[in-house]
């Protein structure tokens, strides 16, 4: 009993970071990674998201645990193939057996949406890896329509914001001179089969590398005076939307400024190594409370401001089994026992126990 209602005063706590009384949250995402050795089964965190009502979420994988446990649910669902699958599917005939392995056998009744080819290739440093991405893309796509699901699953591939040259002020975006060969192919297959270019951007790493050159509310999208674009006069009061724009500006300097652009990633560390600037529960709360309330809003960029931009916060779990620093380990909004981190502060909570609380919940 006490379990249940831990459960469901947890729930509630949580209805407050996400949700208004209008509904659902139509733009935003959540990102669910798996790098732990105790996070709770598949069932239960579907479980955890209807009960936010969150609509969308992103793996890193195609693990058919998931991808059964999610079947006739309201999620969708964007999948990963694997960096180390992108030369296998070089081979046309590898794509199709890839899709008929690990996307047909669960769509429709799994709301599959997206596969995200590789993450981070652009950037990764592995020429090879580079060149085999799109005719991966390509080749996953063409499997994708002889089985007539193109229509309802698009192919993209996550990209770090390294993949910029320069991002600021946002007009001046472009690509790095390396990728100039690459990125058209890239941009082309893109705008031909109308997928996103999907991002992952984190202003944290922007202030942990320059504290004292950056503005702290001008990152956490906390009141501030802002930046103005001096050629295109575009206001700015926080760096992921220039951040976003900057991609776009990179994009129509090729010729393709039409792309919608997705933020794939974004989020903030609640703990970090003592180099880690700014990487405490506070500015964690703060971050990706402001985050939500603006998805909340259905806003879009200054570029864009009648294009929702649609974000995917990372991550529902801190993951014990991260490589690298301290931060790493930190992203989560819950514990994997699905306890809070923090509170993003959409609700003024009461600091007593989660159990007390319950008794404001109808189950």
């Amino acid at each position: 009993m006490g379990n249940h209602v831990s459960r469901i005063s947890m729930l509630h706590l949580l209805l407050g970071l996400f949700l208004t009384l209008s509904g659902e949250v139509e733009s935003l995402g959540i990102n669910y990674g798996q790098v732990g050795n105790n996070l709770p089964p598949p069932d239960r965190v579907l479980d955890l998201l209807r009960s936010l009502k969150l609509t969308k979420a992103r793996i890193y994988d195609t693990n058919p645990q998931i991808l059964t446990a999610f079947a006739n649910s309201n999620i969708e669902l964007v999948v990963t193939v694997e960096n180390q699958m992108l030369p296998i599917l070089m081979d046309p005939n590898q794509a199709l057996q890839w899709v008929h392995t690990h996307i047909r056998p669960y769509f429709p009744a799994t709301r599959i949406t997206g596969i995200a080819i590789g993450n981070e290739v652009f950037t990764g440093g592995d020429t090879a890896l580079i060149s085999y991405l799109v005719p991966a893309m390509v080749n996953i796509h063409a499997a994708l329509v002889r089985f007539g699901l193109d229509r309802f699953i698009h192919v993209s591939t996550p990209s770090s914001l390294a993949v910029l040259q320069e991002s600021f002020p946002p007009s001046a975006g472009c690509f790095r001179p390396e990728l100039n060969r690459i990125m058209p192919q890239f941009l082309r297959f893109l705008a031909a089969t109308q997928a996103p270019f999907w991002i992952n951007a984190y202003p944290y790493f922007a202030y942990k590398d320059d504290p004292n050159s950056i503005s702290l509310d001008y990152v956490l999208f906390n009141p501030n005076s802002g930046v103005v674009d001096p050629y295109t006069k575009l206001h700015y009061d926080n760096m992921l939307y220039a951040q976003v724009d900057a991609v776009t500006f990179a994009m129509a300097r090729m010729g393709y400024g039409g792309i919608e652009v997705r933020v794939s990633e974004t989020g903030w560390p609640s703990r970090g190594d003592p180099d880690e600037i700014g990487s405490t529960v506070e500015n964690a709360a703060i971050y990706n409370g402001n985050v939500l309330r603006r998805q909340l809003k259905n806003e879009g960029t200054p570029l864009k401001p009648n294009r929702r931009l649609e974000v995917y916060v990372f991550a529902l779990f801190n993951e014990d089994m991260k490589p690298g620093p301290t931060s790493e380990r930190n992203y989560g909004l819950l514990q994997p026992d699905g306890t809070m981190v923090y509170n993003c502060g959409l609700f003024e909570l009461a600091s007593t126990s989660l159990t007390s609380n319950a008794t404001q919940v109808k189950s």
